[in-house]
Order: structure tokens, then C-alpha cells, then sequence
């Protein structure tokens, strides 16, 4: 073999192998952009994080991801053009804009953790019920305008697509009736604010009580005392009471107390002195409703009653509030030579019982 042909030969080789080696070197300068870019943002979010800014990190962090799937439909799509597949540019509208969807869906949950965190570090009122509703729509968003971008992309007609939505939506509003009244019930939740994520809520219609977790689209989920969790349709807070504790302003003390009927003359000097202690506890709030009166004559005791508020609302403090209330009631009725009554039964008899013994033998006769 002759080195002209030798030359044809690796000339021919080059032609039909051009390709692999084609693929090959965008493959890698694929792969070596994603990494540079990769560790750009990785410096630049840890230089965001120090500052105070809420947008800049959460951008960052939301590039991070949906940027290499970008390098790497681009990258892809180049490779496949050098293949001839015609189907290439769909495809690659199609990579765009997942990872645009991508970027936003995940900027949208980055900018909403990092207000309800700088809020809770700063020590403001954090309303997640209201940021959570809000990053719920705009993400709801996202997704109908990349379905509706990348059916557009494909090929297929958009106002043939509305205007089929427009008639179907009828047929599957009277399907899905139930879905939807539980997420208007959900709207209504968002708007009217009955209560919101971490309020302590119950029914006295239902057998609803326990903490809210979370309040969705379809459904509440609410986390029972005894730590299980309870899924409440939203259209069920449409036709119930509600009741919300953790909104309360105070907490009440409501007890009553029985003395002994032998300590009746003791009786307005202990209920004066109960009501001077109220009045100087600290953790009693003086410009409630106040009250501590004899009541009544029970059958075993004189009852008078306590009825004041706290200042907490706080359910383990206003327990430990009440129990020194009781305390300080138990050493007012002791220091006034008192004490408390319990059930009694009292048996009178006359002072002589005459018993007459009848004779047996006179029974007899």
C-alpha cells in the first residue's frame, strides 16, 4: 500500500468517524461548563447568605439545579443536530422550558422560606397561612403557563384547547362537585382566616380538636393531642362551628369551694381575704370580671365561688397560675382556722330509748 493511499484511507476514516468526535468534544465542553458553573454559584451563595437581601440567595439557589438541566438540554440538542434528528428543536423548547418552570417553581419556595425565617429570627408575627396560600397560586401559575407554553411548542392549537376547556369545564365541575366545594372551602378558609397554620382549633358540632398543620387545597390537616393526624375536608368548615382557643385574650379560673357549716362566722373573713389575694396576684388580670361570693347552702357544706381571668393564654402556664391560685385559697381558709368540707351524714336520736322486754311466757299464754 502506497502512502497516497494510505492518506485516502485516514481521509475517508476522518469523513465517517467526524461525527463520533464531534459528539464527543460537546459532550465535554457540556460537561466541563456545568462545572464551572456549578462552582460559580456555589461560592456566590455563600457569599449571598451573609446578607441581608432575601432575593439574592433565593435566586441562586434556585438557578443552581435548573441551570446544569439547561447546559445540558443545550449541549444535547447540538449533539443530536450533528445526528440529523429532525425532532431536535421541539425537543430542545421543550428543555427550556422545564428548566425555566424548574427555576421559578423553586424560586418561589426559597423566597418563601427565607421571609417566614427572617420574620421568626427578627421576631415579628408570621402569618403562614397568607405566604403559604400565595407561593400555592403563584405556583399553580407556573405550571398552567409552562403546560400551556409547551403545548404551544408541540404544535397544538392553544384557543382550541381554552375554548374545549371552557364547555368541559361544565361536565367536570358537575363530576368533581365535591373537589371543588372543598377548594373554594379552601378560599374561603384563605380569605375569611378562621384560623391559620398552628392554631389550636375545635368543633363543638364534630369530633375536630388538635393543632393545624397545614391548610391545602382539598383538605386540613390538623394534629390531634393524642399526636395523630386528622384530615378535614374544606367544605366541612362551611357547614360547622369552629372554635379557635389559641385567639383567646385571657384564660379563666371558674372554681368552687366548700367550707364546713361549723365554720360559717369564718366564712365572709376567708371569701374578703380570697379576694384581696386576687387582687394582688400579678399574674391576674384586674381589669376583668372578678368575682368571689358566698353561693349557696350545700347539703354538706357553704360553697362560695372564684371566677377570674388570667393574663396568659398559654395553656401550661395558666396551669401553673391556677394551681397557685388553689394553693394560696387552701392556706387562706387554714390561717382562718377553717377547713374544707366533705360529705357528711348526720344521725339525731332522742336522749332516752326506752326498751321494754316482752315476757315469753306471757306471749305464750
Amino acid at each position: 500500500m502506497t502512502i497516497e493511499e494510505i492518506r485516502q484511507f485516514i481521509a475517508q476514516f476522518d469523513q465517517e468517524k467526524l461525527w463520533i468526535i464531534k459528539i464527543f468534544l460537546i459532550v465535554f465542553v457540556t460537561l466541563m461548563i456545568n462545572m464551572i458553573q456549578k462552582r460559580i454559584l456555589q461560592r456566590l451563595r455563600q457569599r449571598l447568605e451573609k446578607t441581608a437581601n432575601l432575593w439574592d440567595d433565593a435566586f441562586v439557589h434556585a438557578l443552581i439545579s435548573p441551570l446544569s438541566l439547561l447546559i445540558w438540554v443545550l449541549g444535547l440538542s447540538l449533539a443530536l443536530q450533528i445526528i440529523n434528528i429532525k425532532s431536535v428543536p421541539v425537543i430542545r423548547e421543550l428543555g427550556i422550558i422545564i428548566a425555566i418552570s424548574w427555576m421559578l417553581w423553586r424560586l418561589i419556595t426559597f423566597v418563601e422560606a427565607n421571609i417566614l425565617h427572617q420574620q421568626e429570627i427578627a421576631g415579628k408575627v408570621v402569618d403562614k397561612t397568607t405566604a403559604n396560600a400565595i407561593s400555592q397560586l403563584m405556583r399553580v401559575s407556573v405550571v398552567i403557563t409552562s403546560i400551556l407554553v409547551a403545548l404551544e411548542s408541540m404544535g397544538f392549537n392553544i384557543s382550541a384547547i381554552l375554548a374545549f376547556g371552557g364547555i368541559g369545564g361544565i361536565a367536570v365541575g358537575f363530576a368533581a362537585k365535591d373537589l371543588l366545594s372543598n377548594f373554594f372551602g379552601g378560599i374561603m378558609i384563605y380569605l375569611d382566616r378562621p384560623f391559620s397554620v398552628g392554631d389550636w382549633i375545635r368543633s363543638p358540632d364534630k369530633e375536630i380538636e388538635g393543632t393545624v398543620e397545614k391548610i391545602g387545597w382539598r383538605l386540613t390537616v390538623i394534629r390531634t393531642f393524642d399526636k395523630r393526624p386528622l384530615y378535614v375536608p374544606n367544605s366541612a368548615f362551611a357547614t360547622i362551628a369552629v372554635e379557635n382557643p389559641s385567639r383567646m385574650s385571657h384564660r379563666r379560673i371558674f372554681e368552687t369551694f366548700g367550707v364546713r357549716y361549723e365554720d360559717a362566722t369564718k366564712l365572709p373573713a376567708i371569701v374578703s381575704a380570697v379576694k384581696e389575694m386576687l387582687m394582688a396576684h400579678e399574674e391576674i388580670d384586674q381589669s376583668q370580671t372578678m368575682i368571689v361570693n358566698f353561693n349557696s347552702f350545700a347539703a354538706s357544706s357553704l360553697d362560695f365561688f372564684v371566677y377570674t381571668f388570667t393574663r396568659t393564654t398559654d395553656w401550661i402556664k395558666y396551669h401553673e397560675v391556677k394551681q397557685d391560685v388553689l394553693f394560696k385559697i387552701n392556706g387562706i381558709v387554714e390561717a382562718h382556722g377553717a377547713a374544707f368540707a366533705y360529705p357528711t351524714s348526720t344521725l339525731h336520736v332522742d336522749d332516752i330509748i326506752e326498751i321494754k322486754q316482752a315476757n315469753p311466757i306471757q306471749e305464750q299464754t
